[in-house]
């Protein structure tokens, strides 16, 4: 029987139903009254009044990968998905085991005249408090991909989980996970794509066409007289970067600001003796600042060529670590001082 503020209970028909459902945790929307001393308890030493959340618990969340393209992302996608759940068909029985509280007490003996007392999961019916029958069913799901999204967003559906006795049912997110494109790279709402260009499209022009993510074609060319050069003019040794604004990823939530696509460029250079004598001859009058031959005296200084090389081994010249180590390892272990004897 019902007494007091509970007679309410039975003459809603919405808190009814929720009563047989999950109890009285499930009708109680007072914070104070659901908390109890806990609440008091942790407020006084060290808690700070953390309120506990009204009504029943929430069963555990269900996460499944959702594979999109990067053109997906960019114009937005809704897909139809087939989950199968689990839900419980009839009514469920308190536990006889755990009497309904989920885990049992039980006595383990340390030794000799020492016992301790523990409490562990109910394996009847494991940890619920109830025992249950399950049926599967099959629910359709229409999943909205936004404009915008990253990597790792999360698509929720609420409640479209497990049900579990006593709980509400938990959640099914579906985690965006982007493939990789062929030409651009996405940071944020920014494209990059790489341009490789030779020598001479670097000094008299070039122009790049390329199929953009929303179907539309664009015809990069560079202005009359623009160059490409191999990196940036700063202190750093920064690739060239051009930038076209407003060719990035339509923002999420807002998706008519878009970002901005990046163009990297990578200059190919001809390969050694690929120029036959002539062309060399009339780049060097065609092209400014030409090479002013040195006067020397070739018997007075040495002459010397590069070599191809690697800037990771920078650092890593003359005697290696290894054989100094060996020798300082021979001098404190091999090593002893000479002893002179006297007869």
């Amino acid at each position: 029987m019902l007494a007091g503020g509970n007679s309410e209970i039975l003459s809603d028909e919405e808190k009814r139903a929720q009563y047989d459902k999950y109890g009285l945790e499930g009708v109680s929307g007072d914070d104070v009254g659901s908390a109890g001393g806990e609440d008091l308890f942790s407020m006084f030493f060290g808690g700070g009044g953390r309120s506990r959340r009204a009504g029943p618990r929430k069963g555990p969340s269900v996460n499944h990968p959702l594979k999109v393209s990067l053109a997906d992302l960019y114009n937005g996608k809704t897909v139809k998905l087939a989950v199968n759940r689990k839900v419980i068909k009839g009514t469920p029985v308190q536990c006889s085991r755990c009497k309904g509280q989920g885990a049992v007490m039980e006595i383990r003996q340390l030794g000799p005249g020492m016992i301790t007392q523990m409490q562990r999961q109910c394996d009847a019916c494991n940890g619920q408090g109830q025992k249950c029958t399950y049926k599967s069913e099959r629910k359709v799901l229409e999943v909205h991909v936004e404009k915008g999204m990253q990597n790792n967003d999360k698509i929720t559906f609420r409640g479209m989980s497990d049900e579990v006795p006593k709980m509400e049912p938990g959640d099914i997110n579906f985690i965006v996970q982007e493939k990789d494109h062929d030409l651009f790279k996405r940071k944020g709402a920014d494209l990059l794509a790489i341009k490789e260009v030779s020598l001479n499209q670097a000094l008299c022009g070039f122009t790049w066409k390329i199929d953009h993510l929303d179907g539309r074609v664009l015809v990069i060319k560079s202005r009359p007289g623009e160059v490409i050069k191999p990196e940036m003019n700063t202190k750093e040794a920064l690739p060239f970067v051009k930038v076209l604004p407003d060719e990035g990823m339509p923002s999420k939530g807002n998706p008519f600001v878009r970002g901005n696509l990046y163009v990297m460029f990578r200059v190919k250079f001809p390969e050694d003796n690929e120029l036959p004598s002539a062309a060399l001859a009339q780049l060097k009058k065609l092209l400014p600042e030409p090479d002013v031959s040195e006067e020397y005296d070739p018997m007075e200084v040495e002459e010397v060529h590069l070599n191809p090389g690697d800037l990771r081994s920078f650092g890593k010249g003359g005697a290696s670590r290894s054989s100094n180590n060996a020798h300082d390892s021979d001098d404190e272990d091999g090593a002893r001082p000479v002893q002179c004897q006297q007869s």
